[in-house]
């Protein structure tokens, strides 16, 4: 009580500052480890934590030496565990978008949706299958390190050659991540919704699997109709039109996509095609 009776109007307001700053801080550290390898460690750390606290309450003098010496060597640990992480972080500390998202200007991204869609419809007029799932809020990292690490410039001519069939890279998703083609050949959860018709095959289930488990989006091409789909909040849009998929890229990836209105589902807006 002697806290509050000799707290000023000064004190509290610097004190709501202190741990808005605090707070969103630490909402952002854990939207840069969300799905990623790091949350299975986090928790891990946290059932440690448990545990040492519940051999100091009951003076478990075994258990809490244990644990002690664990402690002990545990910066050390989290330093190493974490480096990939902490990398990440440091870079874009260092490039000013730790808080922010990271998007390009206006003129980049278009040059990358340029390249996108004209490798995306010299695959749908042969027919060769494809998966391209762009990266937002949720880290995808679990899944670049199921596939095979490009880091490479967006190109129309790589994204082709990739998808070509009997290549070693065709079987499996482009992840694009950090305005980067980030890897490919990657392994996605398949969805198991019962509901998903029975013409979609395995490339359009990962499509919805990856969108259901995180906030991905998707663009597949079909090997057997060459129709182009969107996949987006565990939804498809079959047979999308140009007109319709740019626009949507554009909404929600690209550097003005916080301003746009995201309240009407955009598989219900006019000319975004049918759902699977």
């Amino acid at each position: 009580m002697s806290y509050f009776s000799n707290l000023t109007w000064q004190d509290a307001i610097k004190d709501i500052i202190d741990i808005l700053i605090v707070t969103y801080i630490i909402y952002h550290l854990i939207i840069l480890v969300r799905g990623t390898r790091a949350v299975q460690l986090l928790k891990g750390i946290i059932f440690l934590l448990l545990i040492w606290s519940i051999s100091t309450l009951f003076d478990l003098y075994t258990l809490k030496w244990l644990m002690n010496q664990m402690f002990t060597f545990g910066v050390l640990a989290i330093f190493i565990i974490f480096q990939p992480e902490l990398r990440r972080a440091l870079e874009q500390l260092g490039r000013g978008k730790l808080f922010g998202r990271n998007t390009a200007d206006e003129e980049q991204f278009g040059k990358e949706i340029g390249e996108i869609i004209k490798a995306v419809n010299y695959l749908a007029r042969r027919k060769i299958g494809a998966l391209i799932v762009f990266e937002r809020q949720t880290g995808l990292n679990e899944y670049t390190e199921s596939g095979i690490p490009t880091q490479s410039v967006i190109s129309s001519q790589l994204l082709i050659n990739i998808f070509i069939p009997n290549t070693p890279l065709h079987d499996g998703a482009v992840i694009i991540q950090d305005h980067k083609l980030a890897a490919a050949a990657c392994y996605l959860p398949l969805s198991e919704n019962p509901f998903i018709s029975k013409e979609l095959g395995t490339r359009h289930r990962a499509a919805i699997g990856i969108s259901e488990v995180t906030d991905a989006i998707s663009i597949v091409v079909s090997e057997e109709t060459g129709q182009i789909s969107l996949a987006m909040d565990g939804q498809v849009v079959r047979n999308i039109n140009e007109e319709s998929l740019i626009s949507k890229l554009y909404e929600e990836l690209g550097p003005n996509s916080g301003d746009n209105d995201k309240i009407k589902p955009f598989w219900k807006k006019r000319g975004a095609g049918k759902i699977g």
